[in-house]
């Protein structure tokens, strides 16, 4: 069954009137695009998770710091704190807030990533999958599975709003990777194709008007520790529709106001490092830190990692 990227709703539809879960489909489909066999495709995107997995491992290295200076070291200390069962909500939410920021932290370090679906929130969806994955004894296969949900998920979003934040605010890229991560996280969970949809719904509503605000124009502060929330954003967002918590605004209605909420933004709020917190007295004095109180910069390139700024 060919399926399209114009609507959640759309990929919903196919995957119940085939009967196959919505990774099942995409990655067929994805197949038959790439003119590819699908063990090749698939073996891609394992590609993709063992990445994910070893980002993970080398962002929680207790020297781990920024090329700026200004992070680093959050992973560890978090892993630290699991480890020695001190966290308030237990160790699958604990595990999740540790691997998320060490994919953020290694990003920032200049390590390898995948962009899911941008460096800027590249923790949020690894996080998700290897932290039920830990938890569950999933076998690896369903979580390279999950991910082709999660990317078709992503692919409804650019297509119909944005993924970027200096088109969209962090609620493109924070968001959208919340939403991706909760839509994997369901699928995972054995939840059923709506519950997938309520769930993007629910994660992209929790973050509406999130916006872009990056000190000294770097993907670091409060990026990172956004791709923290953003993980305990999808959480509660699967959480909510597996217990049959439905949304009562669709996820494409939800995709739609996100457009508009971005599209009404201020300049200063989308990446320009402006406005918000990159704003404040601290977040003047951090950029003049790392370059030079004379030329304060401004985000450049996409925004995704900071690795074009001048």
């Amino acid at each position: 069954m060919d399926i399209h990227y114009d609507s959640i709703a759309g990929l919903v539809s196919a995957a119940q009137e085939s009967g196959e879960k919505l990774s099942r489909l995409v990655l067929a489909q994805q197949a038959k695009e790439l003119e590819s066999t699908e063990e090749a495709v698939f073996s891609q995107m394992e590609n993709h998770l063992d990445v994910m997995a070893a980002s993970v491992r080398e962002g929680c290295a207790p020297g781990l710091r920024s090329a700026s200076g200004l992070t680093g070291g959050s992973a560890y200390k978090m892993q630290r704190a699991v480890e020695a069962e001190k966290t308030l909500c237990g160790g699958l939410f604990g595990s999740a807030l540790t691997k998320a920021l060490a994919v953020s932290e290694l990003n920032a370090a200049m390590g390898r990533i995948v962009a899911a679906p941008t460096a800027g929130s590249c923790g949020i969806l690894p996080a998700a999958i290897l932290s039920l994955k830990e938890a569950r004894s999933l076998p690896k296969r369903d979580c390279v599975m999950a991910l082709f949900t999660a990317s078709a998920v992503g692919m409804v979003i650019a297509n119909k709003a944005s993924l970027a934040g200096a088109q969209g605010g962090c609620q493109a890229e924070c968001g959208s990777a919340s939403a991706m991560a909760a839509a994997a996280l369901v699928e995972l969970a054995g939840g059923v194709p709506q519950q997938v949809s309520d769930a993007v719904a629910i994660a992209l509503k929790n973050v509406l008007g999130l916006v872009c605000d990056p000190v000294a124009g770097l993907v670091e502060i409060p990026c990172i520790k956004r791709n923290a929330a953003g993980v305990a954003n999808a959480l509660a967002a699967a959480e909510l529709a597996l217990a049959g918590i439905g949304s009562a605004i669709p996820a494409d209605e939800v995709i739609g106001a996100m457009k508009r909420v971005g599209d009404a933004m201020e300049p200063a709020l989308k990446e320009t490092a402006e406005g918000g917190l990159a704003a404040t007295p601290t977040g003047k004095r951090l950029a003049g830190q790392v370059f030079g109180d004379s030329d304060l910069p401004r985000a450049g390139g996409c925004g995704s990692c900071g690795r074009c700024m001048p």
